[in-house]
């Protein structure tokens, strides 16, 4: 065989991921995952605090007293509720049916100075 039958290894183009490419992900897919890893505990708190603010307005409770009491006594049964307290709850009435609204913002530090900012809202139905 002469040379020229040979294929030349280094004009064949290479294919992979550099050394480079791949921190450049392992760096994005980590600071996602931990934005996931501390997001994660803010978004179960609201789902609680809907979860209780539901139960409550379906036990159609007469009075705002007893709303706030009801809450303060699902707070202190679960434990992941922190963001709010029963005086941070918005009870109307529509339909002869007592409706509770809530609204609370909840900051989480990312990096040095950087924060994110999480506006949760919710309502009884």
């Amino acid at each position: 065989m002469n040379r020229t039958q040979i294929p030349s290894l280094s004009r064949r183009r290479q294919r992979g991921v550099s050394l480079f490419g791949l921190m450049f992900w392992a760096i994005v897919i980590g600071f996602f995952g931990y934005v996931a890893v501390v997001v994660f505990p803010t978004v179960n708190e609201y789902l609680t605090i809907k979860r209780t603010v539901d139960k409550i307005a379906a036990e159609s409770p007469g009075t705002v007293a007893e709303v706030r009491a009801a809450f303060e006594r699902q707070k202190q049964i679960e434990y992941s509720i922190s963001s709010i307290t029963a005086k941070d709850l918005e009870i109307t009435k529509e339909n002869d049916r007592v409706v509770i609204a809530f609204a609370y913002d909840k900051e989480i530090p990312l990096v040095g100075p950087v924060y994110l900012l999480l506006k949760y809202q919710g309502r009884s139905p």
